[in-house]
């Protein structure tokens, strides 16, 4: 039973037209026991009138009101003419559900002026067909009233389960976004990731590649420490690389993230320096007891920034290295002689200069990428502790 109330209501014209059904019922059975029923032929019809259009009235409400409304001026005429003396059309409970349904479907407006019609249609009935004037008077207004009341009731009902819906629909289209931002902000994480591990690598071993080109023939021993160091270089990136896609693979926890601290950067100027680039590192402040993202972020941007110094700074490029921490935050800051401005990556363009950019933010710091006033480039971040 339930599953079929459901069902009905997907299907309103079905409803309505088993509620026409049940009016038209009502009405036969009260003609059926009328033994004084005069004229079937205009009770039939009337009959007919007050039921057929009510299986329209939520797709054409106002056009089946005025139906219903005419036919039950029809009604209470053609029993005054036919000699009636009583009005027994079980039928005319369509008007109380046309007054429900304007209310409900239209609007306060035009159920105001049915139910003012009702009310001249019900004087007009107890005037010509001469029936009990206080308890006709007393049914109908109580009727008419739970009809407007019933609507109102529902109107407010279906409203509010719209505004769940619209709600529901926000929240999933809410739940939806956030899904892709997450998704978005993970692929930015594991390309940035990704970019510093193997950019880092790579441009060493090609720097060290080509030294070792040119020095094969003149230098065969530079060529030799060129080719170790390359070897060096690909086994620490391979490492490295392993690690961070360890990482990526599950969810990321900062406690489990590499504690790189004062020895991950003497290594990577260690590295560095193998591979020609004049580097000077200093190192103030305890940096071994921060926490794995801030320490992540610093050896990131010092491996970014001197593998840019090594890529673009020319010959016998230089770099000063200076890692501060201070009570609130860490200062980093990379210096290098610089070089020619044709030569020079622009400020904020290329992955490195972004990837740096993304990182700081993501640590809620700073950053300063530009050419100082005498010439050199500098790299400044301020990483807070908290």
């Amino acid at each position: 039973m339930r599953r079929f109330s459901l069902w009905l209501r997907g299907q309103p014209f079905v409803a309505d037209s088993l509620l026409a059904a049940g009016l038209f019922v009502l009405d036969a059975a009260a003609f059926i026991s009328n033994v004084e029923m005069k004229s079937w032929l205009v009770f039939v019809i009337a009959t007919l009138a007050l039921t057929l259009p009510v299986p329209w009235r939520r797709v054409h409400p106002r056009i089946v009101a005025s139906a219903v409304g005419a036919a039950s001026l029809f009604t209470t005429f053609a029993s005054a003419a036919a000699g009636e003396t009583a009005n027994l059309h079980l039928a005319v409970l369509g008007l109380p559900i046309m007054l429900y349904t304007l209310v409900a479907y239209v609007g306060r407006r035009d159920a105001a002026i049915f139910a003012v019609f009702v009310a001249a249609d019900s004087i007009l009935s107890l005037l010509i067909l001469r029936q009990a004037v206080v308890m006709t008077l007393l049914f109908t207004v109580m009727m008419y009233t739970l009809a407007w009341i019933a609507a109102e009731f529902n109107g407010a009902r279906r409203a509010y389960d719209e505004a769940v819906e619209a709600k529901l629909v926000v929240a999933e289209y809410d739940r939806d976004r956030r899904a892709e931002e997450a998704v978005a902000m993970e692929r930015t994480r594991i390309a940035r990731e990704l970019h510093d591990v193997i950019a880092h690598g790579v441009s060493v071993m090609v720097v060290q590649a080509d030294g070792a080109s040119y020095a094969i023939r003149r230098n065969p021993e530079r060529a030799e420490q060129a080719v170790a160091n390359i070897s060096a270089t690909g086994r620490t990136a391979l490492a490295e690389l392993r690690r961070t896609v360890a990482l990526l693979r599950t969810t990321q926890n900062t406690d489990d993230m590499p504690q790189y601290g004062t020895a991950g950067l003497a290594k990577v100027v260690e590295m560095m320096a193998r591979a020609g680039l004049n580097v000077e590192l200093e190192q103030t402040g305890n940096l071994d007891d921060i926490s794995p993202a801030i320490s992540l972020g610093i050896h990131r941007l010092v491996q970014e920034s001197l593998t840019n110094v090594l890529r673009h700074a020319g010959h016998n490029p230089k770099a000063r290295v200076s890692v501060v921490r201070r009570d609130e935050d860490v200062l980093v800051e990379i210096v290098d002689n610089g070089s020619e401005p044709e030569t020079k990556t622009v400020q904020g363009t290329g992955n490195g200069v972004l990837g740096m950019r993304e990182r700081v933010a993501v640590l809620q710091g700073s950053l300063d990428v530009g050419r100082t006033p005498d010439g050199q480039w500098r790299v400044r971040a301020e990483l807070p502790l908290d």
